[in-house]
Formats: structure tokens, C-alpha cells, sequence
């Protein structure tokens, strides 16, 4: 079992920035990856950025240039840094964790979710 703890998240101005962290605990894989989804209402959970053990990182078009993604402490902590927010950015963010090569929709592990609002 894993176990993740987000912290960060809130209400911020468009042009603004926010950022997010999440701590993994528990059974965690030495090839993994960790990263960010979110979901707006009405909308699919999508992919915002995620980033491997070995620090590959990979991020949606639409935050490309606005969002970084890294790994500190001993690299099972994420963090999500947002510049530039815009209210399109506006969703509920999930820290995500799942073993290297495996699929997160069927064997990863979800943070509870922290609530970003990008007022305009």
C-alpha cells in the first residue's frame, strides 16, 4: 500500500502561482512514477505533469512552459510548482504514484485531491 498526503492548493488570481506538494509513504518502488492529474467539472480526469525515479518528466501541452514538476526528500515527494495560472487551470488536483511501467488507472494510488481556483 501507498499513501499520499497533498498539501498546497487554494484560491489565486489569474498571473498568479500556487504550489502543490504530495508525500508518498508505504510500500514505495525504487522505479516509479509520480505526477499530477486534475479534474474540472464536467470534465475527464487528465494528466497536468508527472515525473519518473529517475527525474523524466513529462507534462500536458497546455501547461508546457508554466508548470514544473520536480522530486525532493529522498524523491518520494512531489512538487507541482504553477506560474501563469490561468482560470482555465481551475480544477480539483490529484497527486498520482504508480510503479515504472505499470498503469496508473488500474494499479496506481491517488492523493485525496486539493481544490485549485484561478479567479480571472
Amino acid at each position: 500500500q501507498v499513501q499520499l498526503v497533498e498539501s498546497g492548493g487554494g484560491l489565486v488570481q489569474a498571473g498568479g502561482s500556487l504550489r502543490l506538494s504530495c508525500a508518498a509513504s508505504g510500500s514505495i518502488a525504487s522505479l516509479n512514477v509520480m505526477g499530477w492529474y486534475r479534474q474540472a467539472p464536467g470534465n475527464q480526469r487528465e494528466l497536468v505533469a508527472s515525473i519518473t525515479s529517475g527525474g523524466i518528466t513529462n507534462y500536458a501541452d497546455s501547461v508546457k512552459g508554466r508548470f514544473t514538476i520536480s522530486r525532493a526528500n529522498a524523491k518520494n515527494t512531489v512538487l507541482l510548482q504553477m506560474n501563469s495560472l490561468k482560470p482555465e487551470d481551475t480544477a480539483v488536483y490529484y497527486c498520482s504514484y504508480v510503479r515504472l511501467g505499470w498503469h496508473q488507472n488500474t494499479f496506481g494510488y491517488w492523493g485525496q485531491g486539493t481544490q485549485v481556483t484561478v479567479s480571472s
